[in-house]
């Protein structure tokens, strides 16, 4: 066997990727997607409460906000979940019962947050201050402007990065199989984990990472696509007209129609 069929046995065996196929797609896949929208939504959630907390005038709310976001920034995030997820499993089993999915999603939202926040932050605070300034010119109070001027446009500003920050998520995901997770919610890493094993050979992770690629690269596609529009616009395709046209209608005087004399 050359080097080439070796290769071949151990990355692309398509039997092996084809016995593990329909498990990736139907628990590994669903799985992954579940968690990492949970977390994605807790994440937002917490994210818009750090980045108000981070740009309020009291430093009793900036310096929490300030705290929270460097330390769940600078934990690797599997030493997050295992944190998570081993120190809240007996509380976590009394009430969710023995699936450590619970664990799993509060720990990646809560790193997820971390960052959702900054960029939550960083999108309110591009808006120019004269927005804010001329709503309270208006009459609206500090809240309200806020919340129906401010927020909106820096959220706006800010979505290919929340995109980013979900693929980020999507791929953290795997990191759920150290809590130990049940046969049936085991995600796309997992899956291929254990049909690698059991196959001898790595193809069935080979098949779980271009599940992965299936997700994210088209995600990352839109992101740019959103990115082009919001910088430069949408722009109306307009005919393109020749400037001796413009030329002909300002030197040639319209025709002055005489009236009759009765």
């Amino acid at each position: 066997m050359n080097w080439l069929d070796t290769i071949t046995h151990t990355f692309f065996d398509l039997p092996s990727m084809l016995q593990v196929f329909p498990q990736l797609l139907g628990v590994g896949l669903v799985n992954t997607l579940i968690i990492s929208a949970a977390a994605t939504v807790l994440g937002v959630v917490l994210g818009m409460v750090l980045a108000v907390m981070g740009i309020s005038t009291s430093r009793w709310l900036r310096i929490p906000a300030r705290v929270y976001t460097d330390v769940f920034r600078g934990l690797p995030a599997i030493l997050t979940i295992l944190l998570i997820g081993q120190g809240f499993a007996r509380f976590s089993q009394s009430v969710f019962g023995p699936s450590p999915y619970p664990l799993g999603i509060l720990a990646l939202s809560l790193i997820a947050s971390a960052y959702i926040g900054e960029i939550f932050r960083a999108g309110i605070q591009s808006v120019d201050r004269g927005q804010l300034e001329a709503c309270r010119a208006l009459g609206l109070s500090y809240g309200k402007a806020m919340r129906l001027v401010v927020v909106p446009q820096g959220v706006r500003r800010v979505l290919p990065a929340l995109v980013n920050q979900f693929i980020a998520i999507v791929k953290d995901s795997s990191l759920v199989y150290f809590l130990g997770l049940l046969v049936g919610e085991r995600e796309l890493f997992r899956v291929g984990q254990d049909a690698a094993v059991l196959t001898g050979n790595l193809s069935p992770l080979v098949l779980a990472g271009l599940f992965y690629l299936v997700i994210t690269v088209p995600l990352t596609h839109v992101v740019n696509h959103f990115d082009n529009r919001f910088r430069t616009g949408r722009r109306k395709p307009t005919t393109p007209r020749s400037g001796l046209d413009e030329l002909d209608e300002v030197q040639t005087p319209a025709p002055i129609t005489l009236g009759s004399n009765t």
